[in-house]
């Protein structure tokens, strides 16, 4: 009797623990939707900088979802030059389900992309959808057809070479408005230090955050590397700053102070035409040249109409010279210039 029993316990126990087993392996599963359809209310974009604020497109198209078992999910909108399969796009996350870019933001990406100033430009846009990499969906495509204009930018670089002062200060520009400026700087002997900022005044000024890295909350002074010009590239995107030596326009002859063997280089206006140089040097009694890459391939002298290759230009009285060039161009090929030489 207790052998029947202790059966019968045993069975129910088998029992009870395979429909526990069976219990645990229902499953409740996440279905993602795939992304749907992107539509665009124009795709001519006419872009004019007078109408920057304005919106230049609209884009709608449905959110990313999931039914069962709910699982984040992302909504990005992807941008690319045609042609270039969406290698390198750029993506913007939406939480809604229309954006609407300005014309400034559709300007600028088209540059930041490769767009040329003047030249018209088709974009491609696409809906990325999913929740994780191995389960992304896309829309159709939408083609954006635009003429970019140009649109620059500018920072600040107040320091000791100019006394501190950011309403004089020298600027590095960007030329698409994409936040990477860059500029010369003539830096000079014990005046290395100086500071970035956004406009011309100490509201917000970038300081020195170590191994290359600049920091508005950073107290420590910026520091070029030499006592030269320097050419000097900022990144407010990833908050970086890279130094180079710009190989442009300088003077070279006997009446400079690097004689005929070592050239005096000139800064360019930060215009990002690089056109107009200037240069404050002390010149002894003699003659010099203006020459381009410190080499003589590409090199201006004569009267004051310079030409390529033309005489030596002579100084008669030594003294503290300001010096600028005019570079004359011809499609992109240097012709002549002209200069003045002010004697401080």
């Amino acid at each position: 009797m207790k052998s029947k029993l202790f059966k019968s316990l045993a069975l129910g126990l088998i029992a009870v623990s395979l429909w526990s087993c069976k219990k645990d392996e229902t499953r409740t599963v996440s279905s993602v939707a795939a992304a749907g359809t992107l539509t665009a209310s124009t795709t001519t974009l006419s872009l004019v900088q007078a109408n920057g604020s304005l919106p230049a497109t609209t884009l709608t198209y449905p959110l990313a979802t999931s039914t069962g078992y709910v699982v984040p999910v992302t909504s990005t909108l992807q941008f690319a030059l045609k042609g270039t399969n969406f290698a390198t796009p750029r993506e913007i996350v939406v939480t809604a389900k229309t954006y609407a870019p300005t014309i400034t933001e559709v300007n600028n990406m088209i540059l930041a992309l490769g767009g040329k100033v003047g030249t018209p430009a088709q974009v491609e846009v696409r809906l990325k959808s999913g929740a994780a990499v191995n389960d992304l969906t896309y829309s159709n495509v939408v083609t954006l057809s635009a003429t970019p204009y140009l649109a620059s930018a500018w920072i600040y670089a107040p320091g000791a070479y100019q006394g501190w002062n950011p309403s004089t200060a020298d600027s590095l520009i960007s030329l698409s408005s994409n936040g990477v400026y860059t500029g010369m700087i003539a830096y000079t002997a014990g005046n290395l230090e100086f500071k970035i900022t956004p406009a011309k005044k100490w509201d917000v000024a970038y300081g020195d955050a170590g191994a290359g890295k600049i920091s508005s909350s950073a107290g420590d002074n910026l520091k070029s590397p030499d006592a030269i010009v320097k050419q000097v590239t900022v990144d407010l995107n990833k908050n970086t700053i890279v130094f180079g030596t710009p190989n442009e326009w300088s003077l070279i002859g006997d009446a400079t102070p690097g004689g005929w063997g070592a050239d005096t280089d000139m800064k360019g206006v930060n215009d990002g035409k690089y056109t107009v140089y200037s240069l404050k040097t002390t010149l002894v009694v003699g003659e010099f040249k203006f020459r381009f890459a410190h080499d003589w391939g590409v090199n201006l002298g004569g009267g004051a109409t310079l030409t390529t290759g033309g005489d030596n230009i002579k100084v008669t009285t030594a003294g503290t010279y300001t010096i600028t060039l005019t570079v004359i161009k011809t499609a992109d090929k240097v012709t002549g210039g002209t200069y003045t030489i002010v004697k401080n």
